[in-house]
């Protein structure tokens, strides 16, 4: 396996399990909707996409219902969803070998930048990032593909060649290959090692530990 210089990792269900929280503002808005909750399986297919996509796709809303959807969403997320959440084990001794071993560390994440940030730095992991890189509020820029594009540009990688990106869903795979690079497929995440092998991941880590021994 070749050894990297440059890691991007996706946040949700790559370095936290940040499940409840989501679920948790999904289930608060489809209240603020007067729509019935979704049943669990459609629940867990929220974890990674963009929010407006899946509010459209899985739910059926049209464009403007979507936004609202979001926008309530949001009213729950910030004060209570953003810490319904824990960092994986092992996640924070490998960022931190990572740093010590020369790496650039990079975020890049279709959760709105602001909320990475601030959850970053609640698990005091943001330390070990030198670019804390995600989503826009007014979704102009959500798509996983545009997102890479931006980290990439933030921390000033124009020589991809030993930049590899590390997720758990399709878009993290898709969105990678989108700008020329490989992605390793977290499969302690949110997806499943099919969704990971079809969509054309590079490797699998079945665990925290798998990944680390990947990356160093």
């Amino acid at each position: 396996m070749q050894k990297y210089s440059v890691v991007l990792f996706d946040l949700d269900g790559t370095l936290t399990d940040s499940a409840p929280g989501i679920l948790n503002s999904v289930r608060y808005a489809c209240r603020k909707m007067q729509l019935p909750e979704p049943a669990p399986e459609t629940l867990r297919r929220f974890l990674g996409p963009p929010l407006l996509d899946s509010f459209r796709d899985l739910v059926g809303l049209s464009p403007e219902e979507s936004q609202q959807a979001v926008a309530a969403f949001r009213e729950y997320f910030p004060t209570k969803g953003l810490f319904e959440n824990e960092v994986y084990p092992g996640v924070e001794t490998m960022l931190r070998e990572l740093k010590a071993a020369g790496k650039t560390v990079v975020l890049a994440t279709s959760k709105p930048e602001e909320y990475a940030r601030r959850i970053l730095e609640h698990f005091a992991l943001a330390q070990y990032f030198d670019a804390i890189c995600g989503a826009t509020l007014d979704e102009r820029r959500t798509d996983k593909a545009e997102v890479i594009a931006y980290a990439l540009q933030t921390a000033h990688i124009t020589d991809t060649a030993d930049t590899v990106m590390v997720g758990d869903r399709e878009h993290d795979v898709k969105g990678a290959a989108k700008n020329g690079l490989p992605c390793i497929g977290a499969l302690y995440g949110y997806g499943s090692r099919e969704e990971l092998s079809a969509a054309g991941a590079a490797a699998i880590a079945d665990t925290v530990e798998m990944l680390r021994k990947i990356l160093l």
